[in-house]
């Protein structure tokens, strides 16, 4: 799982998260960043990559890290370890693996996830273990479990974790299927985009329990019921953040037949990607412009038993999109006359 993300423009996390190391408070040098290592090298930490420049899509970085015997080079990593933006901590052969995400978001993230005393929560995506070092700080290491894909990944942030004094459970495992070692949890957060809700975090939830995920290029904050049902609105802030590992891809977000303008806006952008494959880009910029340009605030998800859907206003109002692939609910369409047209069955 990577676990990078940024509040940024789009596509950032995936060609832009660059640097490594950690920044913003005291501690995080200590608990985020590795030792030294190789960019590209298959299963090497690259503690202190920089992002060298990125042109046509693509994306450069040049290694650094923290013992570097060169003051000039040293100098780039400390700057780079206290700068507000995402930092790349591992790459394998030339890929993005796992990153610490912009500490601005992951501040905001923390506040949003509003954790109380005695409350457990499960991190999906480890990283380098900066993000569960706060949680355990504020929590306690007996309430806080984060989770990896790549041993490799979870073995440097318990690391990580140990040498900043902290030693919450570290789990090398598949972040879909939650942790149920450790559950029930108060409050589930992810740093990783999922295209669903995987439906064993709500089976390892309590009632009442929160989960923040990152889903299209938002953040959703769902407040869980029981095991099989949740609903809860978009964060009114951006955040773009790489696929949890083993997901697949992101769908393609269609833009044909669109004019520029509109492209250019990132609440347009949004809705694209929160109802890619489910409406044609021309119905979504009708939607859009009608219902007054809406932000993410106005956006939610609801889970029920198996259906999940997305939705503008209301669960049950005039637009909704069943979350994962193409098909089922559709929105209600425009008539010509500006009015809404009768909304299809449920999916």
């Amino acid at each position: 799982m990577a676990g990078a993300g940024t509040a940024g423009a789009p596509g950032r996390a995936t060609a832009g998260v660059a640097g490594a190391g950690t920044a913003g408070a005291p501690g995080r040098a200590t608990a985020g960043v590795a030792g030294a290592g190789t960019a590209g090298a298959p299963g090497c930490e690259t503690a202190g990559v920089a992002r060298a420049g990125a042109a046509r899509g693509t994306v450069g970085y040049t290694r650094l890290w923290r013992d570097d015997p060169h003051p000039l080079r040293r100098a780039r990593w400390l700057a780079g370890a206290y700068a507000d933006a995402p930092l790349a901590t591992r790459v394998r052969d030339g890929e993005l693996i796992t990153s610490s995400s912009q500490p601005s978001l992951m501040a905001r993230m923390l506040q949003a996830l509003q954790v109380r005393d005695g409350d457990r929560v499960l991190e999906i995506g480890a990283g380098t273990g900066y993000n569960a070092a706060l949680l355990a700080h504020r929590l306690g290491d007996t309430h806080v479990t984060t989770l990896d894909l790549d041993p490799e990944i979870t073995e440097a942030a318990r690391n990580h974790l140990a040498a900043a004094g902290f030693r919450p459970a570290v789990v090398t495992g598949d972040g879909a299927r939650g942790c149920p070692l450790h559950a029930p949890y108060d409050r589930i957060i992810a740093t990783c985009a999922v295209a669903s809700i995987p439906p064993a975090w709500l089976g390892q939830c309590r009632p009442g329990a929160l989960i923040l995920t990152p889903l299209a290029t938002g953040l959703i904050a769902l407040t869980v019921a029981d095991a099989r049902h949740a609903e809860g609105h978009f964060l009114a802030m951006p955040a773009y953040f790489v696929p949890l590992r083993g997901s697949g891809p992101p769908p393609q977000v269609p833009t044909h037949g669109l004019p520029s303008r509109p492209l250019l806006d990132d609440s347009f952008r949004f809705l694209l990607n929160v109802a890619a494959g489910h409406m044609e880009p021309v119905e979504a910029l009708a939607l859009w412009e009608h219902e007054g340009r809406p932000g993410r605030e106005r956006y939610g998800v609801t889970v029920r038993g198996e259906r999940q859907w997305a939705w503008l206003d209301d669960p049950e109002g005039a637009y909704a999109w069943p979350l994962g692939p193409p098909g089922g609910l559709q929105p209600r369409p425009l008539s010509p006359s500006g009015g809404l047209q009768p909304r299809p069955e449920p999916f």
